[in-house]
C-alpha cells in the first residue's frame, strides 16, 4: 500500500489530536461525519454519550427527548457503515450498547474476535499511556486480519467519572472531562497503523 495514502478521522474534536496531522483528513462536528462520502480507510469516534449506562439512568432520572438512549441522530450507525465501506477502525467505550443494537459480537479478552465483516476486541488504553483504565471496544474491518495489539490491564492512577459511594479507599483523583476524552498519542498511532493495515 501507498504510504502517503490519506486516512480521514471521522467524528473527532475540533481542537483534539487528529487536527493538523498532514496524514489525515480530519471530520468534526462543523464537517458533520454522517455525510462522510471519500473512499479513505477510517479512524471513527462516534459519540458515545447515549450507549453508555450513564444513559439509561439519566433518562430513567430526568427523562427528555435529549437524554433518550441511543438516539445520537444516526452517528453510530453512519460511521459503522463507513468502516464496512471503506475499512478502518471504529472505537467506543467498553460495555458500549451499540454493540448489541448493531449485531457486534461482544469481544473476548486479549484477542481479536471475528464479527460482521471484521473482528473485534476489548483494549485498555492504559497500556498506551492514558492515566486511567480507559477500556475500550475497536471493531476493525480491512483486507487483511489485524495485528495484534498491547493486551496488558495496567491499573491507571486516575479514574473517569463519579467518585466510587463505597468509600475513600475505592477512589482515585478524577481527570477532567477533556483530559478523561483525549486519545493519549500512542493510542492514535496504533489507531492510524491499524487504519492504515486495513488496506494493505
Amino acid at each position: 500500500m501507498n504510504k502517503q495514502v490519506m486516512i480521514s478521522a471521522i467524528f473527532v474534536e475540533s481542537y483534539g489530536c487528529y487536527q493538523n496531522d498532514d496524514r489525515l483528513d480530519p471530520w468534526d462536528i462543523e464537517r458533520d461525519a454522517r455525510k462522510y462520502n471519500l473512499d479513505n480507510p477510517v479512524i471513527a469516534h462516534p459519540p458515545c454519550q447515549k450507549w453508555g449506562k450513564m444513559a439509561r439512568v439519566n433518562y430513567a432520572r430526568w427523562g427528555g427527548e435529549h437524554n433518550k438512549p441511543e438516539e445520537d441522530g444516526g452517528c453510530f450507525a453512519s460511521a459503522l457503515e463507513s468502516v464496512n465501506r471503506c475499512g478502518g477502525v471504529l472505537e467506543h467505550p467498553a460495555q458500549s450498547y451499540a454493540w448489541g443494537r448493531y449485531g457486534i459480537e461482544k469481544p473476548n479478552r486479549n484477542q481479536w474476535t471475528e464479527t460482521l465483516n471484521g473482528w473485534t476486541c476489548e483494549v485498555w488504553q492504559s497500556a498506551y499511556g492514558h492515566r486511567a483504565n480507559k477500556a475500550t471496544w475497536l471493531y476493525y474491518v480491512g483486507d487483511k486480519p489485524p495485528f495484534e495489539l498491547n493486551w496488558d490491564r495496567p491499573k491507571g492512577s486516575h479514574q473517569v467519572g463519579f467518585q466510587d459511594q463505597r468509600g475513600k479507599s475505592r477512589n482515585k483523583p478524577t481527570l477532567s472531562k477533556k483530559e478523561a476524552n483525549a486519545t493519549p498519542i500512542a493510542f492514535k498511532e496504533m489507531l492510524i497503523k491499524l487504519a492504515k493495515h486495513s488496506a494493505l
